[in-house]
């Protein structure tokens, strides 16, 4: 009897209990780039203000936090999650908008996104799948994004972005950071500012197990670098901060031949990218040709700290404003990991959400 009575439980039944008006209703696609996760959201959430994607930055920031809070924090999110809200495209030859959100805020770029949203947006008939290669605009703050993606026998094969100019802004500058001592580094913009550092000229191992020291000495330099520095965008002032900070190392000794470098970025409050970082590796590649270390065209492979991999090149050189800048292509593969839908109660006193570090 006790059998029958435990095999009579339904467990299927918990899937009709349904939501009472009283609460919003958020859906949500959620990926991962290189083992960093994306949470697109797709429906549910408030129309944003504004012509241009960076107006939108402001209006979601000023009007509609809460939300991001709520859906990057615990219970629903973690400190390290990311998210994209789909906008309607700000040029007439783009397809749609991005914009970007995390545990600090709102960023302008974001390169792992660009590879989740091609795949996503491909398979999902946003946008008309073609062979051998469908490629589209996406707006986001920094600008105007192409993507590519290369099919055969309708299976997406590869994908890539070409971000926006990528430029040195000052090269080998030194600081003084508390309880690290004086840190050497280059400051450069691929859709965002970074600070890159040699990882082994402070001491800094980039294995996984480290990740706690990475973390602290991320931040300690982005820190001091913003408190001395100022970041000079020849164009839109709204981009002119510090994202975070990049270290970067020769590769781990199991990788492949192939393998370039190490990137570990850690952005916004502390947070540990876990791919080797869109933006980044575009920047990374505008200190390499500056440094002469690469040619036009010749592609690199980064990894990250899990080991896996972007692929970049400089595919074009350009002037912008003071700057010599390049166009960089970045490669690598998004996956999708689940579908959600959100619900946030206006009884709840947690409704916002709330973090641990």
């Amino acid at each position: 009897m006790e059998l029958e009575r435990l095999m009579s439980v339904q467990p299927q039944l918990f899937g009709n209990w349904t939501a009472p008006a009283s609460m919003l209703t958020i859906d949500t696609l959620d990926c991962h780039t290189a083992g960093e996760p994306l949470r697109i959201i797709t429906k549910g959430f408030p129309i944003l203000r504004g012509a241009s994607m960076l107006a939108r930055r402001r209006d979601c920031m000023e009007q509609h936090d809460a939300l991001r809070k709520a859906l990057m924090f615990e219970p629903r999110g973690h400190a390290d999650m990311y998210g994209a809200l789909i906008t309607p495209p700000e040029r007439e030859d783009s397809h749609f908008g991005a914009l970007f959100m995390h545990n600090e805020g709102y960023s302008t770029m974001c390169g792992h996104a660009m590879i989740a949203l091609t795949r996503t947006a491909i398979e999902a008939g946003v946008v008309e799948k073609k062979e051998p290669t469908t490629t589209f605009c996406i707006d986001v703050p920094c600008g105007q994004i192409r993507v590519f993606a290369e099919i055969r026998q309708g299976v997406i094969e590869d994908i890539s972005f070409e971000n926006v100019a990528s430029f040195v802004q000052e090269m080998d500058c030194e600081i003084e950071v508390q309880g690290i001592g004086p840190v050497t580094y280059s400051l450069a913009y691929g859709g965002a500012f970074y600070a890159y550092v040699d990882a082994a000229s402070i001491g800094l191992s980039l294995a996984m197990e480290n990740h706690r020291q990475i973390i602290d000495y991320g931040m300690r330099i982005k820190k001091a670098v913003m408190a001395r520095q100022t970041m000079a965008h020849p164009f839109e002032p709204d981009l002119n901060f510090l994202y975070g900070t990049i270290f970067s190392d020769r590769p781990s000794p199991a990788s492949s031949p192939q393998v370039h470098s190490r990137n570990v970025c850690i952005f916004a409050d502390g947070e540990l990218d876990r791919s080797p970082t869109g933006s980044g590796v575009s920047g990374q590649i505008a200190i390499l040709m500056a440094r002469g270390a690469v040619s036009l065209g010749q592609q690199i492979v980064i990894e990250s700290i899990l080991g896996t991999q972007f692929r970049v090149s400089a595919v074009r050189e350009e002037a912008y404003g003071p700057y010599f800048a390049v166009i960089p292509r970045v490669a690598g593969e998004a996956y999708v990991t689940g579908q959600h839908q959100f619900l946030i109660d206006p009884q709840d006193p947690l409704m916002q959400g709330f973090i641990f570090k």
